[in-house]
């Protein structure tokens, strides 16, 4: 779930964009491939608008440097023009500042965007080696799907139940405080809020006008969440938690004079600025949100969709494909489930072994301390299995973190934030403690494979060591390909003998299923016509997860539409891939060779992931 994370960690960006704009999650353009069936080959489409010329071994000098002029140029851009984004990644840079959320602002980038796709063009692509024409058709993909966004305006829902302005604290959690200077260019952040929040409130209004609100349902979330950011005690705020904290380096009169600082700005400027920020929303957004819950409701709803869900993807697959593929999938590992059901002893319905797992207190630990524990249990035990998938490790390590407690009832049960580019921060597995008697253990071993390793940091550390990347490259996350390793990964469980516990088997299907049934619920909500209660109730009746996880997941479906979609599309890519390379390679296939060749590509369109890895089935069949 690192979009999700993605989504959610990006301190106040408008959430839409937030699906899009960090490492880029601009989505990739829409390329052919057949409806997927289990274990379906994928036939790569040719790149889009480039011509197809057998290219050089090696880059014409001045060509491929200037491509790196405008790789270079454009993340400079980025950095400069996305002071959260830059946190995220590490970078310094506008590290007193937020995101210039005004028209113009918002206008200038539009065009920025457009330009630098314009310029991309003019380089000749066909004087570029093999490495050089992947960079530059990823970024033409990206840059493509920057600019269709344009047409959605998205800028003008800025406000998500799970992201948003009254998120922004999060943001203390990617910078780092090891001077006063640090304290002090936080400080002026803080002091900065009132105009971040005064623009907000402008772009509410002019998509109220628009008529592109987000629903209802989703948005009466929100004010709990505003409100735990007016306190009467400073020392209380989300914002003031880097100050309890203090760098031991900092000499104690000085901590205090910027820990004072700090309260006198949030008693004085936050806080107010949030009182007012609640007071629109409930005054005037809440009640001029919609009530449909389907992105068709829009008025580009439609299309909309249709862009969200071929961009996450990377296919051409329509909804009713994708939708017909989850009904296909449900089958399958509901029968699976009966299987491992059986192996545990259980006499009753499937229906009812759901009820035991959700209900029985054998599988809750009863404290917050004592579930942060067994995650950290979990991840210590999966760590030295490791060299049975992968023969590449990375050096960037891990840590497991809880959510914040103010914002735990809102998300989901656990999510990914990467580590800074230049090392100088790990990535961090973050797990929800919130109602523990709502977090059962059987789940813990496929949540962690996804989020921690084998999946998420492993895939993004790797791709921070690519060598002669760009840093786009480095850094870039398409879902399908992102997502569907984390759910692939999952399933390396057994591969590295984790899964030698029935109910932990069982809670990998119950993972494997959520991401089927999600095919199922999107579509049918967003295409299909289909209630909120009608997605819940489908996703309780094939699956074990617990209500509060449940009802989370479908108004995140509502609120990210498409999404979720990229997960199980993705992983039946990769699984089907596995299957071939095992078909064509017999004794000389080895899982660990594999795997590294998955992730040698950094995160692609699954058709470049398709078109590499049949290269690399052909060079291992020779002798």
């Amino acid at each position: 779930m690192l979009t999700v994370l993605i989504t959610r960690i990006t301190q106040g960006l408008p959430p839409a964009a937030l699906a899009f704009s960090l490492a880029a999650a601009l989505g990739a353009v829409a390329m052919a491939g057949p409806a997927l069936a289990q274990g379906a080959a994928f036939t790569p489409a040719p790149a889009p608008a480039v011509p197809q010329a057998k290219p050089p071994t090696v880059s014409d000098p001045a060509t491929a440097r200037a491509l790196r002029q405008l790789f270079d140029e454009e993340w400079e851009r980025r950095m400069r023009q996305n002071p959260e984004e830059a946190a995220y990644f590490g970078d310094r840079r506008g590290a007193q500042g937020w995101t210039d959320l005004s028209l113009q602002a918002i206008a200038a980038r539009e065009a920025a965007d457009r330009a630098a796709l314009q310029r991309l063009r003019a380089i000749a692509r066909h004087k570029l080696s093999p490495a050089d024409q992947l960079h530059y058709d990823t970024f033409a993909w990206l840059q493509q799907e920057a600019v269709r966004r344009q047409d959605f305006k998205e800028h003008l829902q800025p406000v998500g139940h799970q992201s948003g302005p009254q998120t922004a604290d999060r943001i203390g959690e990617l910078l780092r405080f090891s001077s006063a200077a640090d304290y002090r260019l936080y400080i002026h952040r803080l002091s900065a809020l009132p105009r971040y929040l005064e623009q907000h409130i402008a772009l509410m209004r002019e998509g109220v006008k628009a008529g592109l609100v987000p629903p209802k349902v989703l948005m009466q979330r929100v004010p709990a969440q505003i409100a735990a950011q007016v306190v009467q005690d400073p020392k209380a705020s989300p914002f003031y938690r880097p100050f309890k904290r203090m760098a031991a380096s900092l000499a104690a009169d000085e901590g205090q004079a910027l820990a004072l600082e700090a309260q006198a700005v949030i008693r004085d400027q936050v806080v107010p600025a949030y009182q007012a920020f609640g007071r629109y929303f409930l005054e005037e957004y809440l009640p001029s949100c919609r009530e449909d819950i389907a992105a068709t409701a829009r008025p580009d709803g439609a299309a909309y969709y249709e862009f969200l869900a071929r961009a996450y993807t990377t296919t051409t697959l329509s909804a009713e494909d994708i939708h017909q593929t989850g009904l296909a999938e449900v089958a399958r590992i509901r029968a699976e489930m009966e299987r491992v059901k059986a192996q545990t002893g259980f006499q009753g319905s499937l229906e009812a072994f759901f009820t035991f797992l959700r209900t029985d207190p054998r599988f809750y630990k009863q404290t917050p301390a004592e579930l942060l524990a067994a995650y950290e249990a979990v991840s210590k035990r999966i760590d030295p299995q490791m060299v049975k998938v992968f023969r590449k490790l990375p050096r960037l390590p891990y840590g497991v973190r809880p959510i914040p407690d103010h914002q735990a009832p809102d998300t989901t049960t656990a999510y990914y934030q990467p580590g800074a580019n230049d090392g100088s921060r790990a990535g961090f597995y973050y797990v929800n403690l919130y109602r523990p008697e709502m977090r059962p253990t059987w789940e813990m071993v496929p949540l962690t494979l996804h989020e921690a390793v084998p999946g998420h940091h492993h895939q993004f550390a790797l791709g921070l060591e690519l060598a002669d990347a760009p840093t786009f490259r480095r850094t870039a996350y398409f879902v399908a390909y992102g997502e569907g390793w984390g759910l692939y990964a999952e399933q390396l469980g057994y591969d590295m003998g984790l899964y030698d516990d029935p109910y932990d088997r069982f809670g990998q299907l119950v993972y494997e299923m959520w991401r089927a049934v999600r095919l199922v619920v999107d579509t049918g909500m967003h295409a299909k016509g289909w209630s909120r209660e009608r997605a819940i109730a489908y996703f309780r009746a094939n699956a074990a997860k617990t209500e509060q996880d449940i009802v989370n997941e479908i108004d995140r479906y509502i609120g990210t539409p498409g999404q979720a979609l990229a997960y199980k599309i993705g992983q039946l890519r990769i699984s089907g891939l596995r299957r071939q390379a095992e078909q064509a390679l017999g004794d000389r296939f080895d899982v660990r060779d594999f795997n590294d060749a998955v992730l040698s590509t950094g995160s692609v369109p699954l058709a470049v992931l398709e078109a590499h890895m049949a290269a690399w089935i052909a060079a291992q069949r020779r002798p």
